[in-house]
């Protein structure tokens, strides 16, 4: 069986669920690590809404993500990812996407505080292993 491009890059969503995710601030790039969760080529990341991150999207909506790439496995592909963020209300999504991990963050799913980032992907540059051309996925 062969895996399409797109095949490709939402198994790597699966196994990699820690990237980082850059934003704009005062017109320059700010990253930091984030925890993702995906629906298909869409990307999920919780924050709070006190969060600096949450402010730089309500003033600039474009960001940036570096997902995949582990030197101590097989896993040397990654994605470099620009997208559309957004915040998704729906309460079964942010059930579905709170987790034990976020505690320190956020207290519950039904945290009044808790925002689930919506990445909606642009453009993804896939990268099978390092020094080698991306693939662009094309959507």
């Amino acid at each position: 069986m062969t895996n399409t491009l797109k095949d490709k890059v939402i198994e790597l969503f699966s196994h990699h669920k820690v990237g980082t995710l850059a934003t704009i601030r005062d017109q320059k790039p700010y990253s930091r690590f984030m925890m993702f969760n995906n629906e298909d080529l869409t990307l999920y990341t919780a924050t709070n809404e006190h969060a600096h991150k949450a402010e730089d999207i309500n003033q600039n909506p474009n960001v940036h993500i570096l997902l995949g790439y582990d030197r101590d496995s097989d896993h040397e592909h990654y994605v470099e990812i620009e997208a559309k963020a957004s915040v998704e209300e729906s309460p079964e999504l942010k059930k579905k996407f709170w987790s034990e991990q976020l505690k320190h963050w956020i207290a519950s799913p039904d945290d009044p505080e808790y925002r689930l980032l919506k990445l909606t992907p642009v453009t993804i540059l896939y990268y099978e292993k390092p020094g080698k051309e991306p693939q662009e996925l094309t959507l």
